[in-house]
C-alpha cells in the first residue's frame, strides 16, 4: 500500500511540475503606469471573416481611474471596444463610444460574451498559433503594446488559463 501511495504521489508531482513548466505564470504581463495587462488572446477566424475579437485582463493597481479609449492593429482597419449583453433573452452588442473605465484597485476582464476588443475590416484571417500585435490607448497610461495569442476558433480562454485544482484531486493523490 505504501509503494502505491508513493507512486501516486510521484505521478501527481510530475503532473504538477509539467503543468507549471508548460504554462508560464504571467509570462505575457504588460505594465503601463498603474495598469497590469495579462492573458491577451484572440480566436482564429475563418478566411472571409471581416471581424475578430480580442480579450485580456486589465488590473488597475493605482489610486485613480484610467480609461481604455482606443486601439489599433496592423491586421485591422479599426479597433473598437465593445460590450455584449443579454436583454430580454436577446444578445446585443454595442460599441463603447466613451471607452472603458478601469477603477482603482479593480480588475476588468475582456472576454467572450462581455467586454471585448472588436477588430474591424480584418486584412486577413487570424490563424491559430499566431501572435497579433495590438496597441491599446489609455487616457493616463498612454499607448501600450500587447500581443494577442491566437487560439482555436471556439476557444473560451487563453491557453493554459485552466489551473489544476488540488481540492478536486482524489485524496490518495494529494501531497
Amino acid at each position: 500500500m505504501r509503494i502505491k501511495k508513493l507512486m501516486l504521489t510521484a505521478i501527481a508531482s510530475a503532473a504538477l511540475l509539467a503543468h507549471f513548466l508548460a504554462t508560464p505564470l504571467r509570462a505575457d504581463e504588460v505594465k503601463a503606469g498603474d495598469l497590469v495587462i495579462t492573458q491577451a488572446w484572440s480566436r482564429a477566424t475563418p478566411g472571409g471573416a471581416k471581424t475578430g475579437g480580442g480579450y485580456l485582463i486589465i488590473e488597475n493597481k493605482g489610486s485613480t481611474p484610467d480609461r481604455l479609449i482606443g486601439g489599433s492593429a496592423d491586421v485591422a482597419a479599426k479597433v473598437e471596444m465593445h460590450e455584449m449583453s443579454m436583454k430580454n433573452g436577446v444578445m446585443t452588442m454595442r460599441p463603447l463610444d466613451k471607452g472603458l473605465t478601469i477603477e482603482p484597485g479593480k480588475t476588468v476582464k475582456l472576454a467572450p460574451g462581455g467586454y471585448h476588443l472588436m477588430m474591424m475590416d480584418l486584412k486577413g484571417p487570424l490563424k491559430q498559433g499566431d501572435k497579433v500585435p495590438v496597441t491599446l490607448e489609455f487616457e493616463k497610461a498612454g499607448k501600450v503594446q500587447v500581443s494577442l495569442d491566437v487560439q482555436g476558433v471556439g476557444a473560451q480562454g487563453p491557453a493554459g488559463a485552466a489551473k489544476m485544482d488540488m481540492k478536486k484531486m482524489p485524496s490518495d493523490m494529494k501531497m
